[in-house]
């Protein structure tokens, strides 16, 4: 099994930063994609931003220009930087990833607990 943990989260002001983390470790024989999704109150969970081992990047149109997801194959993290923060950004935020545990296995896919972020002057 993979786990998965997150961290960064907490309170900022608007047009503030925050850094998210998320680190995977166990049964991991390769790791196919990382990303990030988000859910606010009432709201559907979204995906916010990700990446695979075979495109590039993409995001949601409500956060392109401002937030930036980087991955660190050596450590199985995956890092998401948010910049020019506003309210409506408020949500939980979880990380999720795809994976095999051996060659050709099947895919697996875990969600992180989620990490709060909290927009408010």
């Amino acid at each position: 099994q993979v786990q998965l943990v997150e961290s960064g989260g907490g309170l900022v002001q608007p047009g503030g930063s925050l850094r998210l983390s998320c680190a995977a470790s166990g049964s991991i024989y390769s790791m196919i994609a990382m990303g990030w999704y988000r859910q606010a109150p009432g709201k559907q969970r979204e995906l916010v931003a990700g990446t695979t081992n075979t495109g590039g990047p993409n995001y949601a149109d409500s956060v392109k220009g401002r937030f930036t997801i980087s991955r660190d194959n050596t450590k199985n993290t995956v890092y998401l930087l948010m910049n020019s923060l506003k309210p409506e950004d408020t949500a939980v935020y979880y990380c999720k990833t795809t994976s095999r545990a051996r060659y050709l296995g099947p895919l697996s896919e875990t969600w992180g607990q989620g990490t709060q972020v909290t927009v408010s002057s």
